[in-house]
């Protein structure tokens, strides 16, 4: 166990890193329509550029756990460091679509490495209350999409051009950096009881792993995919999608930050559950709702996807430690990639409900902003199923955990 000074410094390292993460998400989102009219990107380009970021992450989070207990987690987070770096320097001095593409790809490479190393760093330090403090450490995550949004929204306001904006993020890269670079670490947790790399692997096939992994296929959609969707498909139902979004989000970040009393009361599996429950009554809500209640459904839907991510982390973490940082990590790939591909099929999905809403012959902006009106809602709706299969799903994990006494990591079998 680390001593409590270091413990806190990697901790506090760590939030900076994640922190990073989530402003590029933030600040990118705030400034893509203005890097495509500024290099005359059309909406396709744009796409692909935003998209790199999803291709990079996962792949970085898969590998960097595949070789985290091989070089150590603090190798990995100068990797980290020096992609954020490279990633974030590009886009100020970038001239056209290849390099956006490949400063997005840099970046979603880094964010994915953070996570990489991040995640099972947590579960290390604080092995004792690893389900609370992943919800602390992942809090960082909404909170610098708001942080993000809100630099874009000020800066916008005050004539501050998107290379100051992207700039600004060279701050916390190289605080944590700097941190990272002068602190000692530990090997992860799965090293420390002399848990064979072999075993590890084999605790892949568990099938409670197996399990964990289809269910955070529907846990990653419910979150990112709505999240990322609310303007776009409540745009022309409300006046203020983005605020949902924000409301949504803030929410998230305040629920993480009382994370510990919550799991500590119901049980990871008993917070999945209710999770599940308010996510589908939220998305409900944003669904089949218009004016205030759309801020209702994104208050309940806030405080249903909060704990999705980080507990599905910590429950991994405690219930199945033998699959030590490839655990964690293919956990957070699989989300990653399902919300990749959930994406594009929906947005196929949204353009032929637009089309089929449409009168005949008829594409007036008036016609075309009410067909975009009716479709929105209802791409909600068919993803509201996902959370209503997991009610199920965590129902039955959550009686089947409360029979099974919770595994020790030693090796062998």
């Amino acid at each position: 166990m680390q001593s409590t000074p270091q413990r806190n410094q990697l901790f506090v390292a760590s939030c900076l890193a994640l922190l990073v993460t989530s402003l590029s998400f933030g600040i990118r989102a705030g400034i893509l329509g203005r890097l495509g009219v500024e290099f005359a990107l059309n909406a396709s380009e744009l796409g692909t550029i935003a998209a790199t970021a999803f291709w990079g992450f996962p792949v970085a989070v898969v590998v960097g756990g595949m070789i985290v207990d091989v070089i150590g987690m603090k190798k990995l987070l100068i990797i980290a460091f020096v992609f954020h770096l490279a990633g974030i320097l590009l886009t100020i001095f970038a001239g056209g679509y290849w390099t956006l593409f490949i400063s997005t790809l840099c970046i979603g490479i880094a964010n994915g490495t953070v996570e990489a190393a991040c995640n099972p760093l947590v579960a290390t330090i604080y092995a004792d209350n690893k389900t609370t403090k992943l919800n602390h450490f992942h809090l960082w995550f909404p909170g610098g999409i708001v942080i993000g949004t809100l630099i874009v929204y000020f800066l916008d306001k005050a004539g501050v051009g998107w290379q100051i904006q992207v700039g600004l993020m060279l701050v916390p890269t190289l605080i944590y950096g700097l941190l990272f670079s002068k602190l000692s670490f530990p090997v992860t947790e799965r090293v420390a009881s002399g848990v064979s790399t072999g075993e590890m692997y084999r605790s892949l096939l568990n099938p409670l792993f197996i399990c964990m992994i289809i269910l955070m296929f529907g846990t990653a959609i419910t979150e990112l995919f709505t999240g990322q969707w609310i303007d776009v498909l409540l745009k022309n139902v409300s006046d203020n999608a983005i605020l949902l979004l924000t409301i949504e989000t803030g929410i998230m970040v305040i629920g993480r930050a009382f994370a510990g009393p919550i799991v500590h009361r119901f049980s990871p599996t008993g917070v999945l559950l209710i999770s599940a429950i308010l996510s589908a009554a939220g998305l409900y809500l944003l669904g089949h709702s218009t004016g205030n209640t759309l801020f209702a459904g994104a208050i309940i839907f806030g405080m249903g996807v909060c704990y999705f991510w980080p507990t599905m982390l910590g429950f991994v973490s405690e219930n199945l430690p033998k699959t030590g940082a490839v655990g964690m990590n293919l956990m957070g790939g699989a989300g990653m990639f399902a919300v990749s591909v959930y994406t594009i099929f929906m947005g196929d999905y949204y353009d032929k409900l637009v089309t089929s809403h449409l009168p005949a012959g008829d594409t007036s902006e008036a016609a075309m902003n009410a067909a975009k009106k009716a479709a929105g809602p209802e791409v909600l709706n068919a993803t509201m199923f996902i959370p209503i299969i997991l009610i199920v799903a965590f129902a039955i994990l959550f009686f089947y955990m409360k029979g099974k006494a919770r595994p020790t990591l030693k090796a062998g079998h």
